[in-house]
């Protein structure tokens, strides 16, 4: 039975058994040219654990072997081979490994403060059934040049199309256009009161298609999308402005500031409120 870990505090748990490669921006000047703070390929066993409450830049993780759980907007995600999970900064987010099997899977973290436009944004989906192998191919590639000739042109290759990567998977909706100008239509009308019959027939498409598309490119339905951007957008205003909190809520959609509150809770982990006082 799976126990999750406490959440209460930022923990690094790896155990006897699990082993860890990773790069630090300290050591590779090439991730600060992209604001990669680290990255690595971890094999991780239990009691393998890691929880962030509110760490500075995206994260992407990238599921190559076996199974583990990452928990990402309240809840916990099973993610096993050939998926990929993505999270934005300053939000709550955990991976744990499930006992009696061994997860191996590259991961990247960004660094980006609040002023900086995020990779993973009020777009980017929570996570996705193509990319992983990939992204493990080019990571592995990263080790081996950084384990062997350290030549700096490979190294900046290496790290260019990891990032590339990156931005592909944070952006899944522009291979399909109609879908990319339903969410901006959202983003710029957040007080609107959004239903899935008016989302779907935004681009012409039936709710059952529009829903089918949203699993398939965000992890999500179309309304738990549209919580999504909500929240995204007052993560912003908490950190940009001195709003009381009923014209935060009401801003971006909430006509109750519990209801408010407990959207907030679920995505970020933190009430706005705790948000507001950590900037």
């Amino acid at each position: 039975m799976f126990i999750p870990p406490p959440l209460l505090t930022d923990s690094t748990v790896d155990g006897a058994r699990s082993r860890r490669w990773v790069l630090e921006a300290k050591d590779c000047s090439e991730l600060a040219v992209r604001h990669m703070a680290r990255l690595g390929i971890d094999e991780a066993q239990a009691p393998y654990c890691r929880v962030r409450l509110q760490p500075a830049g995206s994260f992407f993780l990238a599921s190559l072997e076996g199974e583990g759980r990452v928990l990402l907007e309240g809840r916990w995600q099973k993610i096993g081979p050939g998926m990929m999970c993505l999270a934005p900064p300053r939000v709550l987010n955990a991976l744990v490994a499930t006992p009696g099997q061994r997860w191996v899977f590259a991961w990247v973290r960004y660094d980006e403060p609040s002023w900086v436009s995020p990779l993973v944004g009020a777009s980017s989906p929570l996570r996705v059934r193509a990319g992983a192998e990939e992204f493990g191919h080019v990571l592995r590639g990263l080790r081996r040049e950084w384990d062997g000739e350290r030549d700096a042109a490979q190294l900046h290759h290496w790290v260019s199309l990891l990032h590339g990567l990156a931005l592909r998977a944070a952006r899944p909706w522009h291979s399909d256009s109609r879908v990319g100008r339903l969410w901006e239509v959202v983003a710029n009308d957040l007080a609107h009161d959004w239903k899935l019959s008016s989302l779907a027939a935004r681009c012409h498409v039936s709710a059952e298609h529009l829903r089918r598309l949203c699993r398939r490119e965000f992890g999500r339905t179309p309304m738990e999308h549209v919580t999504y951007i909500r929240i995204r957008k007052a993560q912003g205003l908490l950190e940009t402005t001195e709003h009381k909190l009923e014209h935060v809520a009401a801003s971006v959609g909430y006509r109750s500031n519990d209801v408010f509150t407990r959207a907030f809770v679920r995505c970020v982990g933190v009430t706005p409120s705790g948000y507001r006082q950590r900037r």
